[in-house]
């Protein structure tokens, strides 16, 4: 089993940026690619970023573009969502996800292939 928890969200105005964190800790000795992913108030949960377990390899979604950057530190178990240029459509539930893979080049995209998930954070982006 892995744990996820996710920490950084918060109210910031248009325009700002923000850094989430998600923390592994359990199993964290297999390999995982790990994704970012967000549900808006009456909307489906939808991808934003993933990264593969070498961190190497990243993936986002077009509505985050080249605002959002993801990274991650092996060596202390987290993920990292750096955002910028936040706007009111980026207010969501941000949840963390890890996917065991067995090569360190896979970037997880499908939220069903992911095995476990954070509880999530909040982000509200105010006009």
């Amino acid at each position: 089993q892995v744990q996820l928890v996710e920490s950084g969200g918060g109210l910031v105005q248009a325009g700002a940026s923000l850094r989430l964190s998600c923390a592994a800790s359990g199993r964290t000795g297999s390999s995982y690619a790990m994704g970012w992913f967000r549900q808006a108030p009456g909307k489906e949960r939808e991808f934003v970023a993933a990264i593969s377990w070498s961190g190497r390899e990243t993936h986002y979604a077009d509505s985050v573009g080249d605002r959002f950057t993801v990274s991650r530190d092996n060596n202390k178990n987290t993920m990292y969502l750096q955002m910028s240029s936040l706007t009111p459509e980026d207010t969501a539930v941000y949840y963390c996800a890890a996917d065991r893979v067995d090569l360190g080049y896979i970037v997880t995209v499908s939220s069903s292939e992911y095995d476990y998930w954070g509880q999530g954070t909040q982000v509200t982006v105010s006009s």
